[in-house]
């Protein structure tokens, strides 16, 4: 939950705070009973955070593949991370990881608390898996396959140029949003989307996970992980560590800008998959962290602070998102309303002033031209200007309801 200050701050984050505690504590009831499903359910919650109950509004079917298509990559992205495995002992692992998802008895120690635990009993998630339908299987099936092979060509190579860095993301996270358009597809619901835009959707987001995860990433035990291309950050600095020392700030924040200026590339086409959806629970699903990613976007731009610890977005922000985000018009409001953000800090002087500025243009015409933006409420403006009487009875509700909501669980 978000801390009184933050609160006190922006009042009307306490609703859709209070309603997505509300709603994360509904999706834990409907954990089902098979100690297979549990084990995936309950795993899924402690691995995505809050938007754990987002993949439980989809339709059974459907929601079951893609607890069980995250979790596996989730169990491939664990052994890619740790770098305390052996490079001749990952490597096949990595590899050969889409036949392992078949076998009830695999399982192979690594990684670190909840992910450990993913790892040691992942029998629960093969288990679950060959119960899915034949064609969810497949697609699952072929999307670990492929990322497991890329995963370890980059095990062995260093992201080099601005190509590798694509190549890299699209292995890791471009093939999970075509490995999502297939689940979509084969549920019925959805046309099956094309697999420039599916990728870009997941570029989109893991360009922003990799920006915004530099200082965890850089100071990572045993050994450093990099992935910012080296083609952008060696015009700057000469090691990519020397961006988090203080007398290279300027030098830093102006890397860190050619990294944001990058990963814009990609919004126009997730609003363009965005925009083709049909089923609201897929494009809820879809549209949360989208939104997400450039929200965090606008926060690291130009924000000297990454290199010194963690930036992220509000809870309070978050709930916001997960609360309005239901039509493609508040997609449009929100993308519009965060390069707007973004837009307002560009310095002119930064030697990627113009192409930045060229790209918030873009996706700022493609929201306009949509022709939906007065039909939203904006993410970034309180808007009913509560008075200070008005917080207190707030709070004192929220935390009348709070408890009554834990004594509620207690009980249960």
């Amino acid at each position: 939950m978000g801390s009184l200050g933050a609160i006190l701050k922006h009042p009307d984050d306490l609703y859709p705070l209070l309603k997505l505690k509300i709603a994360a504590r509904q999706a834990e009831k409907q954990i089902p009973r098979e100690p297979h499903w549990s084990f995936c359910y309950t795993m899924l919650h402690k691995v995505s955070r809050s938007f754990a109950f987002v993949i439980q509004q989809l339709g059974p079917d459907l929601r079951n593949a893609v607890c069980i298509f995250y979790l596996v990559l989730r169990a491939l992205d664990t052994v890619e991370d740790d770098t305390s495995i052996a490079t001749d002992v990952k490597v096949p692992i990595l590899i050969a990881f889409h036949r392992h998802i078949y076998d009830c008895d695999w399982h192979f120690s690594c990684g670190t608390k909840e992910y450990k635990v993913l790892m040691d009993q992942f029998h629960h998630v093969s288990t679950a898996f060959l119960e899915l339908g034949k064609n969810y299987q497949e697609a699952i099936e072929d999307i670990t396959k492929r990322m497991g092979a890329g995963m370890a060509e980059f095990i062995c190579k260093e992201v080099e140029t601005v190509d590798d860095y694509d190549e890299y993301c699209h292995y890791v996270a471009g093939l999970v949003g075509m490995g999502l358009s297939k689940l979509f597809h084969a549920s019925g619901s959805e046309d099956l989307a094309s697999d420039y835009l599916s990728n870009s959707m997941g570029l989109f987001l893991q360009k922003t996970n990799i920006i915004r995860d530099y200082l965890e990433d850089i100071n990572e035990i045993p050994k450093s992980r990099m992935f910012w291309p080296r083609q952008i950050w060696s015009k700057y600095v000469n090691k990519l560590e020397d961006l988090k020392y203080e007398e290279n700030s300027v030098k830093a924040v102006q890397c860190l800008n050619d990294m944001v200026t990058n990963a814009l590339m990609h919004a126009e086409d997730c609003l363009k998959y965005m925009a083709a959806l049909r089923d609201l629970a897929i494009f809820r699903f879809c549209a949360i962290p989208q939104i997400m990613a450039i929200g965090t976007l606008a926060l690291c731009y130009n924000n000297i602070e990454l290199f010194r610890g963690v930036v992220k977005m509000r809870r309070g922000l978050t709930a916001k998102v997960i609360d309005r985000t239901k039509t493609m018009g508040d997609v449009y409001g929100a993308f519009f309303d965060f390069a707007s953000m973004l837009e307002s800090k560009v310095d002119k002087n930064d030697p990627n002033a113009t192409k930045t500025l060229s790209r918030l243009e873009a996706i700022q015409k493609t929201c306009r031209e949509s022709g939906l933006l007065n039909k939203r409420k904006s993410l970034l403006r309180n808007g009913n200007g509560y008075g200070s009487t008005m917080i207190l009875i707030l709070v004192i509700l929220f935390g009348i309801m709070f408890a009554y909501l834990s004594a509620n669980h207690h009980n249960n």
